[in-house]
């Protein structure tokens, strides 16, 4: 029994000796990768390009992978919209038999005014949906994301040793406007491609140094819908409001009222956000207008509590509107705005499992378990509806190590994704990122 026991021991710990060893041998390889990494990255940053548009993006991608001798297939997303090109991009490596895993990078830029003054800022401008000429940044850190898998595609290609099975690399656009997940899926993306066991991704954030990686088990991120309300009324002569229906009091009473969906509908421990992000009415001091436009996002995590609080927000925008007296032929009108998007959620067993492969790769310091947030993402589309396939997005740190610290201590926030002063501390963060994907792989795919 204790000659049993030793061996056990014996196995544990030259199982743990050998991940440590590959780990430290990743840190070699990733040095020496850095530096080309580096100048890749601040290509993608200075040449943004807009969900729907991401053309110059994704041929970099396809190219970077092609040349390490991935099978690479472009243009993969159908969209309803027949203007608009699928620039989704697959590239497959397959290494014997084995688990299938797919990592995936999203490609889009924002339409916003990059304010960071670094060298290589972003000065590009480009048509948007609207044919409007909008600036364009990667506000979000795409670019991290792009270059991180471009790295872990580097690594996972010098090392075919070390695992075995079918690894798929996407490159997903229109994440911004959770459209591009799903356009990929509608082109047949799991019958020409391998379905996955498992599919990994990450995203940056200001919320954690650099050098971090941070997960989350279970919901993650929230589900988004994007609603526009149409108030109608009856307008006239301002100094005569008994001869209207005035919408700008109706859709005043109907913002007020729709902050007691989440206060006195909702339970307090099924999180969800109701938030009217844009209010449009009126030409001139004296004239009631017809009409009021209201735009709304709202965010949840159950798909229950998104159907009733959607619910609530038809109900109280006619209802407040007849009891103002609006007739019944101009009640409120309720579109859906951009693609909806489901929550995100992280398979438990599987995050955990990725948690403890970035301690062993980074250090128990370096890795820490963060709370849900109410932001959202399209990533969770891959892993199809009802969770059939595990899932797990986690999160590594952007902040300068020194500014983070000085935040803390001040409480002064940080940038945040899509703020136009939005810079990340580049190497260590996709040094880090380059070594939790590397890892996180080896782990699901590992001999």
């Amino acid at each position: 029994m204790i000659r049993k026991i030793s061996f056990i021991l014996l196995g544990v710990c030259l199982t743990a000796c050998l991940t440590l060893a590959q780990s430290r041998d990743l840190d070699p390889r990733i040095d020496q990768a850095l530096p080309n990494l580096i100048s890749i990255y601040h290509t993608i940053h200075s040449a943004p390009e807009l969900s729907h548009y991401e053309a110059k993006t994704s041929a970099l991608l396809a190219k970077q992978l092609s040349e390490l001798g991935y099978t690479v297939t472009e243009h993969v997303g159908k969209y309803p919209n027949a203007a608009f090109k699928g620039y989704g991009v697959v590239a497959v490596m397959k290494n014997g038999a084995g688990p299938t895993v797919l990592v995936r990078t999203d490609l889009d830029a924002l339409p916003v005014e990059e304010k960071t003054a670094l060298a290589f800022a972003s000065h590009v401008k480009m048509a948007n949906d609207a044919g409007q000429e909008v600036p364009v940044m990667h506000a979000c850190g795409h670019d991290i994301h792009i270059t991180s898998l471009i790295g872990t595609a580097r690594m996972l290609a010098a090392l075919k040793d070390r695992w075995h099975g079918t690894l798929v690399l996407i490159g997903q656009p229109a994440e911004e406007l959770g459209a591009g997940a799903e356009a990929m899926l509608s082109d047949n993306l799991y019958s020409r491609f391998p379905k996955p066991d498992y599919a990994v991704a990450l995203h940056d954030t200001n919320d954690l140094p650099a050098g971090t990686v941070g997960y989350t088990p279970g919901y993650a991120l929230a589900s988004v819908d994007s609603v526009d309300i149409l108030v109608r009324g009856v307008g006239g002569h301002g100094s005569r409001p008994e001869a209207t229906k005035d919408p700008i009091v109706v859709a005043a009473q109907i913002v007020l009222a729709l902050q007691t969906i989440v206060s006195r509908e909702n339970s307090p421990f099924d999180p969800a956000v109701v938030t009217v992000g844009s209010i449009h009415g009126g030409t001139k001091n004296n004239i009631i207008p017809e009409e009021v436009r209201l735009q709304l996002t709202v965010r949840t995590y159950k798909e229950e509590v998104r159907q009733r609080i959607l619910n609530s927000i038809a109900r109280i925008s006619r209802y407040t509107a007849l009891a103002a007296g609006v007739p019944e032929s101009l009640a409120p009108v309720i579109t859906a705005g951009e693609a909806p998007g489901p929550a995100t959620y992280n398979n438990p067993a599987l995050t955990e499992r990725l948690a403890a492969a970035f301690t062993k790769a980074l250090g128990r310091e370096h890795v820490v378990q963060t709370k849900p947030i109410m932001a959202s993402e399209d990533f969770g589309v891959f892993g199809l509806e009802g969770h059939q396939i595990p899932t797990c997005i986690f999160w590594i740190g952007a902040a300068d190590p020194a500014k983070y610290a000085e935040s803390q201590k001040t409480g002064k926030p940080l940038p945040s994704l899509h703020s136009s002063q939005f810079a990340p501390d580049a190497e260590p963060t996709i040094r880090t990122g380059v070594k939790a994907m590397t890892s996180a792989v080896l782990e699901l795919m590992q001999k």
